[in-house]
Formats: structure tokens, C-alpha cells, sequence
């Protein structure tokens, strides 16, 4: 929104520099994203008047001009301008003047004749071509009323001003009028809003006589009203209406239209102008298009219409796509002499969508998608017909012809000023706080101890306390609230929980370990929402999901990790080591809220070391993911086991169960081959732990034993021992028979080759004896070893010879 000073000062009086005043706006929440100066690179620009002109002897397209200027003579100037003519008031450049771009202006000779100045178009003091009058585009621009030679040029056009722009938010659709920065200005400086004559002078005859108006879609329209001009007289608007409209951006075309345009950008209510003897009818009738309809609009484009859009008809075909666009053969030309003033309120998300899907921009759509001042509305329309009566002597018909209903002009809140200053950290009175919401505009009620406030429709981003909060704050002054310390009840020194501590430290093991955080979505395809699940959980979908590859909440990690693997995979990267610690969703039942509960899950696949100088290579398998657990399982000072398990879409010979204090709280696993394929993975090895039941284990305090300074001894037995025997079980049993001087006891080898008994496989277990106080003899080792044995044997296993 391009915000023109001197326009803005018709409403409040606000005389600071435009930087100061742009600063302020700035500071209260609305930037200002540039400020044009269009007095700036111009010197010595007046008004001037053609007395005299000739065509130049040696030159067929220049003229040689006598040209008042408001000195004692008139001064020579030759001119090229197509447009230029006698008895013309026209914008000079004196000689010493300047025009933008460093022009200076000499005195010269052109094809042997003096010239001392330049007759100027509006393009060469600054004025972009977009928005020149079409009559002023190729040639010199002239004034159509008579001003005195010598005046100030900038003052005449009404340029000897600067323009701010406004980088708005969506909330601020308040901004987008002259009427509603007034207000905002007005706060500011504690000054009074002067809103524009809007009272036209209603003929006798009834508006309602020449025009009815029926919505048949009330809930996409929920008002509409039309007020009838007769006897309108089209020509150009004067030099400070066309200025207006210049400065913001748009283009004058004749008093009609321009009124339409000027009333916009003052009240920010998008208003059409019909020309009544071409509508085709005296009935407006607005609906939803039908599909597949068309209608051309002004842009001369013929437009394919969806029953979703909202079109202004004569009861018959489109004359208008309602808050877009108008039609052609109802518009505004230099025949029209009686005018319909259409103002509406139209549905918001509907015009937003018509706009977006037609590459239909317009300022009046812009508006609309935004959401428009409903108190506006009829003043807006009122406003156009009192300009239709002062420029083009229109005559306008009495009443207005309606239908619908404007709905709630104002929000009521029921503040306090004790609330207020609680938030801000202030020590505003009731009195002073009042004032604040008047000088926005809001009518203000004092009730016992609280403030009704009464918020009008042009602020619809205010709708709560927190709202009028803001207001206090913005228009009080953000530099001027206090600076204070937050009050705590229990004040903390801020460290870690014992949670984020050891949080930091997982990662930290992970990461250490070479693998890379990976943060991937919540929702997964329903397909996969269960997969790698050991317990079945109702899922959680979506009502109305963006995609279905993002339907429903996960109940595990892994699939999207594996997506990670497949896309790294795919360019190129096949050494992969993947990590995440995030929440997946376990559904309770129908009506119940699912419950959140943190896993740590990781992938690895490809090489785990390589080195290329040594000709060496280490593949990722199962034992190096299982060691990355059990350094997890160290840090955090829990003791993990493992036992042999199924897990859907896992290896079921090379999945284990990870056990916590007899309870499952994850697995480890290679990826079933199927599913490995499906992803075009090579061999990939996954483990998921419920990081929330890790947590809540309690740890006590570590306590660190001396190194022993007595020796200790270690014996090698080799078990031979059915197929389906797990090491897991012979381990326990030494165990539990190694008394106080079995410190370890580890597997090193499994054997099933030809040598052995088929069903029979043979396990290689090394026991570590140490006794921390004593030497340790022969005979302490042999008993226990004896014992241990003993054991074995009565499970089943005999010793290797």
C-alpha cells in the first residue's frame, strides 16, 4: 500500500517529517519499506504558459514555443512534443533547473533557434509510464485548469510530496486505506480523524423505482447494495484526484472510474461502477456461476467460470465476477451517463480462491481476500455518489436498494486495566488506557472496575484480550515499557534435568559411533503405520490429510529412516549410519488421545571402516549394531540382554529381542531380505529402543573398584550342545556356578562344520577367574571350574574332545 503524505494529511494533522512519521509507524508494527521523495533530483520546476507557438523553419517535428513562465518575458523554448499547443499551461524546467536522473537544463540552440528550458511530460519528472494518463503518454503533460505562470510546479500536480509503502501483514488489512492509516496516524500523535464528505443530495425519484437487487447465495454474499447516479457528464478528474491516484499507483482514466478508484484506496471497500443502459435489464440478480460458464471481462479475456465463483448477473448472463473483476459490455465508457455504485460483502476464501485459480489479481480482490471494514460499506458507496455529484454532475437517485445485512459492525471485550498492566509491565491508569482505545477509534464503557471496548469491523484482527493488549503496547510505546526481570516462586539455576542430560549423552555415543541425526515425519501412509511393531495399538489417521503417503500417526521410526537409507542410496551414498530420538503414537481406542512415547531408533548398512590406503574394509553386520547398544546401554549404566525373536519385516534368524529387568523394550535386526529389495537396500541392520521405559530407570551411584594387583587366569572350554541351545543359556549357567572368582565369561566361537553330529554344534566359551583379595591357586580354580562343568553337563552339553 503506497501511502501518499499529503493525501494522508487531508484526514489528520500530522506535520512531522516523513521520516520521522515512517519511523513511528514502523515502531507500532507496521513497516515501512520505502519512502519515494518525489521532489527529490528536481530544481527549478514551475508552471508556464504557451502564449505563442510556430513550427521551426529547419525541422518538421519541432516547435518553437513562447512560454509565459512568470518573468517580465515570456522565454523561447522549442519543444518535439506531438501534443503541444497554444493557450496550453504546461510543466517547465527553467534553465539551471534538474530532473531526476541528473538532467540539468542548459540553455541551447536546436537546429539554430535559442532554447531556454524544457516543456516537460510527466515521465521526465519521475512519473513511471504505468500509471500516466493515456492521453499524456506520448507527449508533454498539460494542466486543465488555469494556474498562474511562475507557480511551483511540484504544488500544482500536487507531487511536492512524499510516499511511504507499507510492507503489511495479512492481519493489517485495516492499512490497505487512506481512512484506516489515518486512524492509526491519529493514535499515534493523539489527533483527530476528519473522514470526507459522504451525503450526496437525493433526487426525488427512488432508487428503488429504477433498480432491484436479489442474492440467491446468501452465505457466500451476506450483503449487497447498489445505489442508482443519473446524468453523469465522463471527462477527466481534476489535477489532485488524478495526483492521488498517480502517487498510489494507478493509472486516471475519467472522473467515472477514477471516483471508483479514489473511493478504494480511502476506504479500502472495493466498489464497481456499472453502466446502467448497458446492463440489459433493471434487475441485479448475484449467484454462484455455473460450471462451465463464461463471461470476458475488462481485460478483454474470456473467462471459463467453476460453480465455486460468484458472479453479478441482469438476471440472466454475468455482468461482473463479484470482488474480481467487472464485465465489458457493462462497463464504464465515454457514452455512459447513468452510473450503478455497487458496494458488497463478499465470502473471503471464495473470491481468494477465483483470484488465485483465474492468475486474477486485482486491487479490489486483494481487499476482499483480506476481509473489508463492514461499516464501511454504505459510507463507501455514499461517498462515490457525493464525488459523482461534485465532478460529474450526477444526479443521485434517493435511498439504496439492498439486500442481505451488514451483520456485526463492532466486537465488544471486557477488559481491565489491572490485566493490561500486568501484562505490559506498565502503571497505566484507567483514564489513560481509555484514551489509548479512543484515539484508535474504539468506543470505550467503564463498568465498575472494567473497560467495554468496542472494536469496530476495519480492525478484525482484534478479537481477544491479548488484542487490546497489544494495542496499549503498540500505541503506548514499545521503547517506552520498563525493563524488568522475570519473578519466579522457585527459581532454578538452569541446568540440565537428568533426562536432557542423558540425552546428550546418547547422542553424543551415537554420533560418536559415526552416525548422523536424522528428524523425519510424523505421519507415515497407513500401509506402513504398524510396521516393525512388536504390540498391536489402534492407529491414528487424519480427517483430512495433505497427502496419503502422510495419513497417520507412526507407531514406529523406522520406516521413514529406511526412506532416508533408500534416498541416500539412490545418489550414490551407500555407507549409511542414521539415527532418530522422536515420539511415535500408540492409539488407546476410539475417543481417547493416543499415547506419545519417545523411541531411539537407527539403521546402518554399507562399510562400517574403510581404508582405502591399507586395502581394508569393515561391513556393517549385526554384532557392530549391537555393540552401538550395549556402549548405549554403558553410558546410561543399565544392563541390557538379548533373547531370539520375530519382528514383521526382520531377518527371523538375525532379530533379537532387547530385554531390560526381564521386560522387552526394543529390538535389533538385519532388514528381511524381501524388504530389503523392495527399498533397493543391500543388507541393512535396524534397532528400535522405547527411550521412555530406558528413562524412567533409576541409577544409583557408580561405585569404582581398584585395579586388582593379584594375577588372574582364563580357560578355554569348547561345548558340544544341540542346535537349537542358545550361548545365551550356557552363559547363565557359568554364572551362576562361578562363585566369587568367575569374573567374566564370553563366547568366542561357534562351530557346526562336517566334523560335527548332525543336530549338533559346537560353542567355545572363555572364563576369566581372578580373586581381588589373594592369590589365586590351582585348586580355587579347579573346584569352580569342576563345578561350572558339572553344570553344563547336566543341561546337556559335553565337552569337546
Amino acid at each position: 500500500m503506497l501511502i501518499s503524505k499529503e493525501w494522508l494529511q487531508t484526514y489528520v494533522d500530522v506535520d512531522v517529517p516523513i521520516e520521522a512519521l515512517a519511523e513511528r509507524i514502523t515502531r507500532t508494527g507496521i513497516e515501512v519499506d520505502d519512502i519515494v521523495d518525489l521532489t527529490a533530483g528536481i530544481k527549478n520546476l514551475v508552471v508556464g504558459f504557451v502564449e505563442h507557438i510556430e513550427k521551426h523553419p529547419d525541422a518538421d517535428k519541432l516547435n518553437i514555443c513562447q512560454v509565459n513562465i512568470g518573468e517580465e518575458q515570456p522565454v523561447q523554448i522549442v519543444c518535439g512534443a506531438p501534443n503541444v499547443g497554444q493557450g496550453q499551461t504546461v510543466i517547465v524546467a527553467k534553465v539551471g533547473g534538474r530532473l531526476p536522473g541528473g538532467i540539468k537544463i542548459k540553455r541551447a540552440k536546436l537546429r539554430g533557434q535559442v532554447s531556454e528550458g524544457m516543456i516537460c511530460s510527466l515521465q521526465e519528472i519521475g512519473i513511471p509510464s504505468n500509471v500516466v494518463p493515456q492521453s499524456f503518454q506520448d507527449g508533454i503533460y498539460h494542466f486543465t485548469s488555469q494556474i498562474a505562470p511562475g507557480t511551483d510546479a511540484l504544488q500544482a500536480l500536487y507531487f511536492d510530496d512524499q510516499v511511504m509503502e507499507f510492507d503489511l501483514t495479512p492481519n493489517r488489512a485495516d492499512a490497505l486505506s487512506m481512512i484506516g492509516t489515518a486512524y492509526e496516524t491519529a493514535a499515534l500523535y493523539q489527533k483527530e480523524v476528519k473522514k470526507p464528505n459522504s451525503q450526496p443530495s437525493e433526487q426525488l425519484e427512488k432508487a428503488g423505482e429504477a433498480l432491484s437487487v436479489s442474492v440467491e447465495n446468501p452465505q457466500q454474499v451476506p450483503y449487497y447494495s447498489a445505489r442508482v447516479v443519473k446524468n453523469v457528464k465522463i471527462a477527466p478528474s481534476p489535477e489532485w484526484m488524478q495526483a492521488r491516484l498517480i502517487k498510489a499507483g494507478i493509472r486516471p482514466i475519467n472522473n467515472v472510474v477514477d471516483i471508483s478508484n479514489y473511493v478504494l484506496l480511502e476506504y479500502g471497500q472495493p466498489l464497481h461502477m456499472f453502466d446502467q443502459d448497458q446492463i440489459g435489464s433493471q434487475c441485479i440478480v448475484v449467484r454462484q456461476a455455473h460450471e462451465n460458464e463464461t463471461m470476458t471481462t475488462l481485460d478483454d479475456q474470456e473467462r471459463t467460470l467453476l460453480d465455486s465463483d460468484i458472479v453479478i448477473t441482469n438476471g440472466k448472463e454475468p455482468i461482473a465476477l463479484g470482488g474480481v473483476m467487472g464485465g465489458d459490455f457493462s462497463e464504464v465508457t465515454t457514452q455512459t451517463q447513468n452510473v450503478i455504485v455497487e458496494g458488497a460483502i463478499f465470502d473471503s476464501v471464495a473470491i481468494r480462491h477465483t483470484s488465485r485459480r483465474l492468475n486474477l489479481r486485482s486491487e479490489a480482490s486483494s481487499r476482499f481476500e483480506k476481509g473489508i471494514a463492514r461499516e464501511f460499506v454504505d459510507e463507501a458507496v455514499d461517498r462515490a455518489c457525493y464525488l459523482l455529484e461534485t465532478l460529474a454532475e450526477g444526479q443521485t437517485l434517493a435511498g439504496r436498494v439492498s439486500a442481505g445485512d451488514l451483520g456485526h459492525l463492532e466486537t465488544e471485550i471486557t477488559i481491565t486495566a489491572d490485566r493490561i498492566n500486568g501484562v505490559i509491565g506498565t502503571d497505566l491508569s484507567q483514564e489513560e488506557i481509555i484514551a489509548i482505545f479512543e484515539q484508535l477509534g474504539f468506543e470505550t464503557k467503564v463498568t465498575s472496575e472494567q473497560m467495554l471496548v468496542k472494536v469496530p469491523s476495519r480492525r478484525q484482527d482484534i478479537t481477544i484480550q491479548a488484542d487490546l493488549i497489544e494495542e496499549v503496547a503498540r500505541i503506548y510505546g514499545y521503547d517506552n515499557l520498563p525493563s524488568s526481570l522475570p519473578v519466579f516462586e522457585k527459581v532454578t539455576h538452569g541446568a540440565l534435568t537428568d533426562r536432557q542430560h542423558k540425552s546428550r549423552v546418547v547422542r553424543t555415543v551415537l554420533e560418536g559411533a559415526g552416525f548422523s541425526q536424522a528428524i523425519t515425519y510424523s505421519l507415515v501412509d497407513q500401509a506402513r503405520a504398524t510396521a516393525f511393531t512388536t504390540q498391536s495399538y489402534d492407529t491414528i489417521s487424519l480427517l483430512m490429510p495433505m497427502s496419503e503417503a502422510h495419513a497417520t500417526l507412526r507407531q514406529s521410526i523406522l520406516p521413514h529412516l529406511i526412506d532416508a537409507a533408500q534416498y541416500n542410496v539412490a545418489r550414490k551414498n551407500h555407507n549409511i549410519a542414521l539415527y532418530e530420538l522422536g515420539n511415535v503414537f500408540l492409539g488407546k481406542g476410539a475417543g481417547e488421545l493416543p499415547d506419545e512415547v519417545e523411541y531411539l531408533s537407527g539403521i546402518m548398512m554399507g562399510d562400517y571402516v574403510v581404508n582405502d590406503w591399507q586395502g581394508k574394509k569393515e561391513p556393517v553386520d549385526f554384532f557392530l549394531v549391537k555393540g552401538v547398544v550395549d556402549r548405549i546401554a554403558d553410558k546410561l549404566a543399565l544392563s541390557f540382554e538379548y533373547q531370539t525373536g520375530q519382528v514383521d519385516g526382520l531377518h527371523p534368524g538375525r532379530t533379537a529381542l532387547v530385554m531390560l529387568n526381564g521386560a522387552s523394550i526394543g529390538f535389533i535386526g538385519e532388514l528381511h531380505p524381501t524388504v530389503a529389495k523392495q527399498y533397493d537396500l543391500t543388507r541393512a541392520y535396524v534397532f528400535e529402543l522405547n527411550y521412555d521405559l530406558m528413562m524412567k530407570q533409576r541409577v544409583g551411584d557408580i561405585n569404582y573398584q581398584p585395579i586388582p594387583k593379584y594375577p588372574g587366569v582364563t580357560r578355554d572350554i569348547a561345548l558340544v550342545v544341540n542346535e537349537d541351545v542358545h550361548a545365551g543359556t550356557l552363559i547363565d549357567t557359568v554364572h551362576q556356578h562361578g562363585g566369587s572368582i568367575l569374573q567374566d565369561a564370553n563366547v568366542f566361537d561357534v562351530y557346526d562344520g562336517e566334523h560335527m553330529e548332525p543336530g549338533k554344534k559346537s560353542i567355545a566359551i572363555r572364563l576369566a577367574y581372578l580373586d581381588r583379595d589373594n592369590t589365586l591357586t590351582e585348586e580355587q580354580v579347579t573346584a569352580v571350574h569342576t563345578r561350572i562343568l558339572l553344570a553344563l553337563e547336566q543341561q546337556g552339553a559335553t565337552l569337546r574332545g
